[in-house]
């Protein structure tokens, strides 16, 4: 991995999270989104607990938020969604901006990693699950590009080309002259036509 996409900053795409989430309506919530079986209140759920998990994985903080895996049960949210995922935004955004949290080895879902791989994959998840949340809730979106680089060679670098399996799933073909999202959602096993009810 490059050095450009080990030393960006988090906080342009957290900003764009914490947009996102202000826009969604309580109505939404129940809504579907291209997680499958997750409507839009477990990924609002999964971002603030992913958002708590990679601060912990920046501090070195070892422990229940670094060791259990991202699936072991599906998140929820309750009163105060905003303030708690803006909140936890802010601290994951603050443990990356130590240069700290780029050295030697971490671990996230249980899984040992050398801490600038990780925060390849946090901008991977905030990038990816930016889309997802937008998609579900029919809001414009634009991720932040650095964020969206380091997202795609890390998805790029996970994939295995020969049997099309990807680091979430099946890889899904998307023209190389795609824009570069479009290629990262592919490769994160998403189609990106994908819309409610498709």
């Amino acid at each position: 991995m490059t050095d450009t996409t080990t030393t960006f900053d988090l906080g342009p795409q957290a900003r764009i999270i914490a947009r996102l989430a202000d826009g969604v309506r309580e109505a939404q919530l129940g809504d579907e989104t291209p997680c499958p079986g997750w409507a839009v209140r477990n990924l609002l759920g999964h971002l603030t607990g992913l958002s708590v998990a990679f601060r912990d994985v920046a501090r070195k903080d070892l422990g229940p938020t670094t060791d259990t895996p991202p699936d072991a049960a599906a998140p929820d949210v309750g009163p105060g969604r905003r303030e708690n995922l803006a909140a936890a935004l802010d601290a994951l955004v603050a443990a990356w901006r130590d240069p700290a949290a780029r050295t030697g080895m971490t671990r996230a879902g249980g899984v040992d990693l050398p801490g600038a791989v990780a925060a390849a994959v946090v901008a991977d998840e905030l990038v990816i699950h930016g889309w997802d949340l937008a998609r579900a809730t029919g809001q414009e979106y634009a991720p932040d590009p650095a964020a969206l680089s380091a997202a795609y060679g890390f998805l790029t670098a996970a994939a295995d080309a020969e049997s099309g399996a990807g680091p979430f799933g099946p890889v899904v073909p998307v023209p190389q002259d795609a824009p570069l999202l479009d290629r990262a959602l592919g490769l994160s096993g998403r189609d990106p036509g994908w819309t409610p009810g498709s």
